[in-house]
Order: structure tokens, then sequence, then C-alpha cells
């Protein structure tokens, strides 16, 4: 009997640490990025554990993988974030690793430009308190767009190098 009480005592807490609020995320802990497109959601991880989820905007093109330059698509696939750009038109942005040689490759097959510069950011500069009227409306060139207090926390959450996914 006395090792099934204390197998219950041991699961009764456990539950309790489940329903336990998560610790808060910690600058630099995300190494993964999952975007999916048809639910304008953008997940970020530390590890296997889920930190933050974002409504986001995308390209003004479709929710149709990018082909080539101007289509205003955002792209899909596996990239990294290779830079970051406190200077950029919008509110920060993390530079996402597209095109991948694969894609230059192919672009270039079918004898059109991949495109490029494809970021995950804020707002245009200075309109940040219109973020309401950005909320839910795709309308960047391709890329990922969260608003100016979102893109702060991205940005200081997400560590160079983060794996990224972008998926239909």
């Amino acid at each position: 009997m006395r090792p099934v009480l204390a197998a219950l005592a041991v699961l009764a807490l456990a539950g309790c640490g489940a329903t336990a609020a998560q610790p808060p995320a910690v600058e630099g802990s995300v190494d993964r990025i999952v975007i999916e497109k048809a639910a304008h959601r953008m997940s970020l991880y530390a590890g296997d554990r889920l930190v933050r989820t974002y409504a986001i905007s995308l390209g003004g093109g479709g929710l149709a993988p990018k082909v080539r330059s101007g289509d205003r698509r955002t792209p899909e696939g596996d990239y990294r974030i290779t830079g970051r750009n406190p200077r950029s038109r919008y509110h920060l942005a993390l530079r996402i690793g597209y095109p991948t040689p694969a894609q230059t490759a192919a672009a270039r097959a079918q004898g059109i430009d991949p495109g490029g510069d494809i970021m995950i950011h804020g707002l245009p500069n200075g309109r940040g308190a219109l973020s309401a009227l950005y909320k839910g409306q795709d309308w960047t060139d391709g890329c990922i767009a969260v608003t100016d207090p979102e893109i702060e926390e991205v940005w200081t959450l997400v560590r160079d190098g983060a794996a990224v996914r972008i998926t239909p």
C-alpha cells in the first residue's frame, strides 16, 4: 500500500508543476522560430519549450511560396537568422537567410531573380502608434511583421543563427 501512496503523491506533485506558469524567457534563449503562414502565427522555442506566440502579417502577394523578386510573397522552407538591422526602414529587423543556395539555383535555372532581404520586423518607422491598422493585414513585400513592442521582445529573445522554419 505504501508504494502506491508514494506513487500517487509523486503524480500529484508532478501535476501541480505542470499547471504552474512557465519561467520567463531568457535573453538569447530562443533557438528556433516556426512561422505558419496559413495560421498567421509565429512561435518561438527554446529547445522544445514554446516561449512565445505572435499573430503576424505576411507578404501582400498571397500565401503561395515566394518564387521571384517583387512577387510580394513570403518564402517557405528552412533558414537561419543571419543578421540584425537596428536601423532598418522598419522597427528593428532580423534577417532570414533566404534564398538558400538551392533556391537560388532553381530560380537561375528558370531565368529569374529569387529576391532576398526577407526579414522579421516591426512596423514602418514612425508608424508604431498605428499598429491597429496593420494588425491582421498582409502588407509586407514578403517579410514577416509584428508590432513594434513584439519585435523588441523577439529581438531580445532570439539568438543569432536561430533556425527558422516557414510552413505553408
